[in-house]
């Protein structure tokens, strides 16, 4: 039997039968849901009391970085194993901050942007730890060798946790580019709701461009050990691509005439690719300088920048099939294919990048111009949520790749957490020979579900085995689960909410039906709060029916009405019986609290929490404030 420690979800979709049952639609929202669940299943650290819903993991790895004298505890493990690798961590927090960034109204229309917000937090606040100096950066904890010898849970690791670093002898330009990358754009992400935490980030990333810029090097030449996983094929497109995102952070025209100066030199305008990923950033670089031109903020550099889109449009057609001949390699179920070890990972990575250039485009109010004619931005979102589909389970195979979503998925997922029984439950030390006995070479499904864990997927005919020794096609990874969680906000914010919804818990269905349309609550007048206004504004926004029960989706916004910030602000929610989402529970029964990156409600300002049940809206009222 399963270990199943996430809830499971009800199944609210029309079925086909097409050889097997095939959902007519997805939900995305709920997909989205369980990539950022994915990354919690990967923290590593002192893992945090209320904001960890992976119960079935515990703290790992609270003495890295010990033996060298500094504090590297927390981030994220790479993949099916537990080595912290900083190339693809960082990769990752930049596609997570690209995202929230691009989409963060669609992200938090559905009520994730708190738990997207900590996804990359517990990144970035890994990361700055690994900048002690400026010209320091730790880029590796754990030798990926001796740890592929084992087999164990992260709470059990016996392998070495030693740390390895770049500085002024042993550089890495690529490494603390694209370490600057991420804390660029995780600066944009935070700007809104945490300005000092983001001049942090900030001042970290352009410590380290000028890091990566003056000590020039590959960091697979310091970092012997990350060569037989990451290693490194240059480090010109890292340069640019942190000069692209310190730019969007600071405006400062420095880095935008690093771009332009260093465009033939460092190949920003001579590299025409059809693949992006924690490797080659030249994709994602070209059609993030091309927001600049689309803008009409080019200015004197109009010219190169013209250079840089022409080959994000070279991408973006080859991708679409329309670039004469030269295009992306497809299976026959048409799914993107372009290396056989990992492969979705190249694909969530293409599908993000063309949304990204289709709200470019389309707020340009142009098309992609391709050799074989042009393609208005919409299809490049089509194209995109084809691509999206497949993963999902509208493949040859009708399976879903991303772990724990719909009702076919990988069971036999290449992950040693999810492989062994939970430590709570399995409180014995399982040892590193011990557990490739025990549970690699268990015939059972995996006893813990790693829910929206990306797996490799098919290979270029579209063949699937679910087996956890067939790595190249069982294992998640970070670089592939991140860019799923922008793409799934836009999907879900076009499509809307049809599908399996991922709750708490089945509500409680009432016989009274709500009333529909939007309406206003007034904080009630008590001594206590009467001196601020604030209003609460309530909306149904879905409904669904499992047999005779119907059951409704509140959304309610709180609005500061005042002329003052509100902080520490609690409410009490009555006459709930589904699950909420958006607020913190505090210790007071029926009491919440705003989460804890959002302290301040400003004037004017609104926040949005949602909740799901059946019959009547619950009653909400102000607890305190200050």
């Amino acid at each position: 039997m399963k270990n199943v420690n996430i809830p499971l979800c009800m199944l609210l979709i029309a079925l086909v039968h097409l050889g097997a049952s095939v959902p007519l639609s997805f939900n995305y929202g709920d997909a989205l849901d369980k990539s950022l669940l994915f990354f919690e299943a990967q923290r590593s650290g002192k893992l945090p009391l209320q904001q960890q819903r992976v119960k079935w993991r515990g703290d790992s790895g609270l003495n890295d970085g010990f033996q060298q004298g500094v504090d590297l505890v927390g981030g994220y493990y790479d993949a099916g194993d537990h080595v912290k690798f900083g190339l693809p961590m960082a990769y990752s927090v930049t596609m997570l901050a690209w995202g929230a960034i691009e989409f963060r109204k669609e992200i938090s229309d559905i009520n994730q942007l708190e738990n997207t917000l900590w996804a990359i937090k517990w990144g970035t606040d890994y990361l700055i730890k690994a900048h002690p100096q400026p010209n320091v950066l730790y880029g590796q904890v754990g030798d990926g060798a001796s740890d592929h010898y084992c087999w164990e849970r992260a709470e059990d690791m016996t392998t070495s946790r030693t740390a390895y670093r770049i500085d002024e002898a042993h550089p890495g330009s690529d490494l603390a580019g694209e370490t600057a990358a991420a804390l660029a754009a995780a600066s944009i992400a935070f700007s809104p709701y945490n300005s000092s935490y983001s001049a942090l980030l900030l001042v970290h990333a352009k410590q380290l461009f000028t890091f990566a810029d003056r000590f020039r090097g590959l960091y697979d030449n310091s970092i012997y050990s990350a060569q037989q996983f990451y290693p490194s094929s240059g480090y010109s497109d890292e340069l640019l691509w942190a000069a692209a995102w310190l730019y969007e952070a600071s405006s400062d025209e420095y880095y935008l005439k690093y771009v332009v100066d260093n465009a033939v030199y460092m190949g920003g305008t001579g590299w025409a690719v059809k693949e992006f990923n924690w490797d080659n950033k030249y994709a994602g670089l070209q059609i993030l300088l091309s927001k600049i031109l689309l803008e009409g903020k080019a200015g004197s550099y109009a010219s190169t920048l013209k250079q840089y889109q022409a080959k994000a449009d070279y991408f973006a057609c080859a991708c679409l099939q329309k670039n004469d001949g030269y295009n992306v390699q497809k299976t026959p179920g048409g799914l993107l294919y372009v290396h056989d070890w990992n492969n979705l990972q190249y694909v969530s990575s293409a599908a993000f990048l063309l949304v990204v250039y289709s709200n470019y485009l389309s707020a340009a109010k142009t098309q992609l111009n391709c050799p074989e004619g042009q393609i208005q931005p919409p299809e490049l979102i089509s194209f995109s949520k084809s691509q999206v589909d497949y993963i999902l389970g509208k493949n040859p195979k009708y399976i879903s790749y991303l772990v724990g979503y719909g009702q076919n998925y990988p069971v036999h997922v290449h992950h040693r957490g999810a492989s062994i029984a939970s430590i709570f439950s399995l409180q014995s030390e399982v040892g590193c020979s011990q557990g490739f006995d025990a549970w690699y070479n268990n015939a059972e499904a995996n006893p813990n579900v790693i829910y929206g864990g990306l797996v490799g997927g098919p290979d270029g005919n579209d063949a699937f085995s679910d087996e956890r020794s067939n790595y190249e096609q069982t294992e998640p990874t970070l670089a592939g689960n991140a860019p799923l969680v922008g793409i799934f906000a836009k999907l879900q914010s076009l499509y809307g909410n049809i599908g399996s919804y991922h709750q708490n818990e089945v509500p409680v269905p009432q016989q009274k039906a709500p009333s529909t349309g939007t309406w206003k609550t007034q904080v009630p007048k008590t001594s206590e709060v009467a001196s601020v206004p604030v209003e609460f504004l309530h909306s149904i926004t879905s409904s669904w029916s499992v047999g005779d029960a119907t059951y409704y989706r509140h959304r309610v916004i709180i609005k500061n009405t005042s002329l003052k910030p509100i902080s520490d602000l609690q409410l009490v929610i009555e006459n709930l019986s589904g699950s909420l989402w958006g607020l913190s529970p505090t210790k007071e029964k029926n009491t919440y609290e705003l989460p804890q990156w959002l302290k301040v409600l400003n004037p004017g300002s609104e926040y949005m929490f949602v909740y799901v049940q059946g019959g009547d809206q619950a009653k909400i009222s102000i607890q305190s404030f200050h």
